[in-house]
């Protein structure tokens, strides 16, 4: 076909695509149309660049538009909107400064992403409330702080103007943060480097809920340590003020803040697809095969938009995750240039920092949910020392183990501690997608030195505790 391969998206999973694409099939056309100004970033990396970890937003892109453009062969337009897909012209419609225009595919590949999500609480249009996802986000927030902005490469996106509104406010002394998730957790920590009252509110009875209540709870004790004040089984009802937050009102009680972020979560990006007939999966997200195409042979679906297929369970899920969006997008670059390559299943390995602790997860960790899925599961909760026994600075690991009685598979695992955590759960990640046994688990020949790790792992103490179990 002559038409080019047209990427609707231009961050992990797009991106990826596109740049594989092109070195398998360097004769051919990709398009890539990204509504904004940004592409290839780290969007994980901004509770660090409002903590001041990260100098700026530029440090925060992987690649830049010019490289794509100039060495990578991608016809790249940012400030181009997909507004519509006609499946059976084989077009979409696009929105550019220039106006609107029809753009033929051969074959399509919807990278659209997630979004935060935006809860319908009072005040949420309120001046001094803030989501945190897109990367024009983090510097109006820093800026909310009093804190300067380096200048960006791009062009002008208002930060200016945000500039002048808040230099008319006094620093801010308080902050309520909604949501006790990923970007609750991390940017509980950037408000608190800045010197701020953190006030973290979770309507259920623990943060973090994908790692369960062992480790979150450990959490909870150190963000208390930290001087957060942390309100679980609370719901937040909405946000007071004129003009500008001036509390956040939580069941029976107003908490006096100057600042608030709303860490709901993320739901995928899916409007355009469904508009156009694309099924959706259970999930929300668009429904694809292990290649990533939908329900249309000529479109495909990858990276936080989409679903993919739980390596432990065997069945369709939702996981926005980076490395899962990348290697999609990479996968489907391939299979569009000739060499059919599957997406990969997902074990929604994921890590977090907490202030001082690592916290990871890894597979199937809710016992009901295991069921649900047809197991039959058995779960050990041990600490281990990060270290020798005789070797400074160990530290104490918590790990939370689950198999399955009637086969012996491990199912999934949580951690947490102060080191040695975020890498050790790839251990087990690499067991859930071997499908190995806890009796293999245990049996690993991993590696050992008093500086990073006792005789026998903590991964490995866990498994044979948990063995003992099962049998």
């Amino acid at each position: 076909m002559t038409d080019p391969v047209v990427v609707i998206g231009g961050d992990a999973a797009g991106m990826s695509a596109a740049s594989k694409f092109k070195r398998e099939a360097p004769g051919r056309e990709v398009v890539v149309f990204e509504r904004g100004e940004w592409v290839a970033y780290g969007a994980c990396g901004l509770p660090y660049y409002v903590k001041g970890e990260v100098e700026t937003l530029e440090d925060l892109v992987t690649v830049t538009p010019e490289t794509f453009r100039e060495e990578r062969d991608v016809d790249l337009r940012t400030n181009h909107e997909v507004t519509a897909i006609d499946r059976e012209a084989m077009t979409v419609t696009v929105e550019s400064p220039d106006g609107t225009f029809e753009q033929a595919y051969s074959d399509l590949l919807i990278a659209t992403g997630a979004h935060a999500v935006t809860p319908p609480l009072d005040g949420m249009e309120l001046d001094g409330v803030f989501t945190l996802h897109d990367m024009d986000d983090a510097p109006r927030i820093r800026q909310s702080l009093g804190l300067e902005t380096p200048a960006a490469t791009l062009p002008d996106l208002g930060y200016g103007e945000a500039a002048a509104e808040y230099a008319a406010l006094e620093e801010p002394d308080a902050v309520a943060i909604v949501g006790g998730g990923y970007v609750g957790i991390e940017m509980a920590e950037a408000f608190a480097a800045h010197g701020l009252d953190v006030h973290l509110f979770e309507m259920l009875p623990h943060t973090l809920q994908p790692f369960g209540p062992d480790a979150a709870a450990v959490v909870e004790d150190h963000l208390r340590e930290q001087g957060v004040d942390v309100h679980l089984d609370t719901a937040v009802d909405g946000f007071l003020g004129e003009n500008h937050v001036e509390a956040v009102a939580a069941e029976d009680m107003a908490v006096e803040v100057d600042l608030a972020l709303v860490g709901a979560g993320v739901a995928p990006t899916t409007d355009l697809a469904e508009d156009a007939g694309i099924e959706l999966g259970e999930t929300g997200a668009v429904a694809t095969d292990e290649y990533g195409r939908t329900n249309d042979e000529h479109v495909y679906a990858a990276g936080d938009c989409a679903e993919a297929t739980h390596a432990v369970t065997g069945d369709p899920d939702h996981v926005p995750l980076a490395l899962t969006a990348n290697r999609a997008g990479r996968a489907i670059g391939s299979t569009l240039a000739g060499d059919p390559t599957p997406v990969g299943e997902i074990a929604g390995t994921a890590a977090v920092k907490a202030f001082d602790l690592e916290v990871a997860r890894t597979g199937i960790i809710d016992e009901q949910r295991a069921r649900e899925a047809g197991f039959d599961p058995a779960a050990v909760t041990i600490d281990a020392e990060s270290r020798a026994h005789y070797y400074p600075g160990g530290q104490e690991i918590q790990i939370h183990l689950v198999g399955d009685r009637e086969s012996g598979r491990v199912l999934g695992a949580s951690m947490v501690g102060r080191e040695g955590v975020a890498k050790r759960i790839d251990t087990v990640a690499t067991a859930l997608h071997a499908e190995f046994t806890v009796d293999q688990l245990s049996y690993l020949d991993l590696a050992y030195a008093p500086p990073f790790s006792p005789v026998w792992d903590p991964v490995l103490t866990a498994a044979k505790v948990l063995s003992s179990k099962l049998d």
